[in-house]
């Protein structure tokens, strides 16, 4: 079979399937959502493979922390202010007298006996016998007394540990840190942590039709920037033809090389799709084919003995991102869950066979989800049945802002919710 998977062949349909978000399994094919789980499990075996590095703070986007870490100090570490005042304890009765020398944030406070007070700037620490500050535009200071309403403990004191207190866990083990980390990294004075390696990840192409240049490799550099964007290193190793003994020792050379090889093409059931017998004869097939249309044919296989792993994605582009970024994502982030935005749906959309959870591709503008190949749509693939086969070929269906899951006919005006892209690329 060709690597677009022959677009005049129906091979991402069929009836009598599971409920695309139920995780039944029915005659080998298992929901997207139970293919999701299994191979964040998987991710969590090959993380066990790979080695650690440590890095600044400034380079830990969409890195994977190695260990659990618990705060190896209280933030802040000391109570300070937070207006410019006098800090005194709120027990003590007026008049205070005011002590020393202003305190500032870059100073050590001095220590306060009874019914005495200090004067104070914003951020600086409070002395050990304190617990309020009175604010400096309520203050009335007269001969160095110090006269005022009565304050509450705890008035305009950020005490210790309020932000974090010391050994508090506040990151798991295989966590994948976002940029906003570096804040709170930073804030417990830490300069670098722990990692695990980036992932190697080879991408191999099959298909005769793409080996020999009769056809573009569409699907490489998608996979090799969504690869990128979850923080791991893409490698584009070429392509193989549709010959059996060729794609298996080129994936099995591949996994000695790489932590995980994807492959694009020969997922279906065609004669010549060897892709899931070569996984099969290299390890085990964890499984083949997730009741998701468009994007049915992916399969993921576990390969001890090269230590990696392998995900075969089906080769029509559209329906090739969308199992990707469904299924295969967790393999590389540990993240599952979807982001989504409501918007009021434009026109009536039907679905094909039940049994399967439908990506459909939506264009946002105002609120407004229109589906992108719908006739009322710039792409008229369908008139009102959303046909997956065709728009999985369709490149132009890239160009939608996000996707609608469903189970169900849809119909105008309906809310839905609609997966901005964004929310699963990075």
């Amino acid at each position: 079979m060709t690597h677009d998977d022959h677009a005049t062949r129906r091979t991402d349909g069929g009836s009598g399937h599971d409920n695309g978000g139920s995780g039944h399994d029915d005659g080998g094919v298992i929901g997207w959502r139970e293919g999701a789980d299994r191979v964040r499990d998987l991710r969590e075996r090959l993380l066990d493979r790979i080695g650690t590095e440590t890095v600044g703070i400034d380079r830990i986007a969409g890195r994977t922390l190695a260990g659990a870490l618990d705060a190896p100090r209280a933030v802040p570490e000391r109570s300070h202010a937070t207006m410019d005042g006098y800090a005194f304890a709120a027990g003590d009765d007026y008049p205070l007298e005011v002590i020393g020398a202003d305190v500032f944030p870059e100073d050590d406070p001095p220590e306060l006996a009874a019914g005495e007070a200090v004067r104070i700037a914003t951020g600086a620490p409070v002395p050990g016998s304190a617990d309020a500050v009175l604010k400096r535009e309520e203050a009335a200071v007269e001969d160095g007394q110090l006269t005022g309403p009565d304050l509450d403990a705890g008035t305009y004191v950020s005490e210790r540990g309020n932000n974090v207190a010391e050994g508090e866990r506040l990151f798991e083990a295989g966590e994948r840190l976002a940029p906003r980390d570096a804040l709170l990294l930073g804030d417990l004075g830490l300069d670098e942590v722990t990692v695990r390696e980036r992932l190697s990840v080879g991408l191999l192409a099959t298909g005769t039709e793409i080996h020999e240049g009769r056809s573009r490799d569409l699907d490489s550099p998608m996979l090799a920037n969504l690869v990128s964007a979850w923080g791991h290193d893409p490698t584009y190793e070429g392509s193989v033809p549709d010959e059996y003994d060729r794609v298996e020792s080129r994936i099995a050379a591949l996994a000695a090389d790489h932590d995980v090889v994807v492959t694009t093409g020969g997922t279906s059931v065609g004669d010549k799709d060897y892709v899931v017998r070569a996984l099969d004869a290299l390890g085990e097939v964890l499984f083949h084919r997730v009741a998701l249309r468009p994007g049915k044919p992916i399969a993921v296989g576990d390969l001890p003995d090269q230590n990696a792993v392998a995900v075969a994605i089906p080769g029509k582009p559209v329906g090739a991102h969308a199992v990707t970024t469904l299924v295969a994502r967790p393999l590389f982030t540990g993240e599952s869950g979807l982001s989504t935005v409501e918007a009021t749906l434009s026109a009536d959309v039907g679905i094909g066979p039940a049994g399967f959870t439908y990506a459909v591709p939506v264009v946002l503008e105002d609120g407004t989800a229109t589906p992108l190949g719908h006739a009322d749509s710039a792409l008229q693939v369908y008139e009102e049945t959303f046909d997956p086969s065709v728009l999985s070929s369709s490149t132009r269906a890239t160009r939608a802002d996000g996707f609608v899951l469903t189970e169900t006919g849809l119909a105008a005006d309906d809310a839905v919710d609609v997966v901005p892209y964004p929310a699963v690329e990075r």
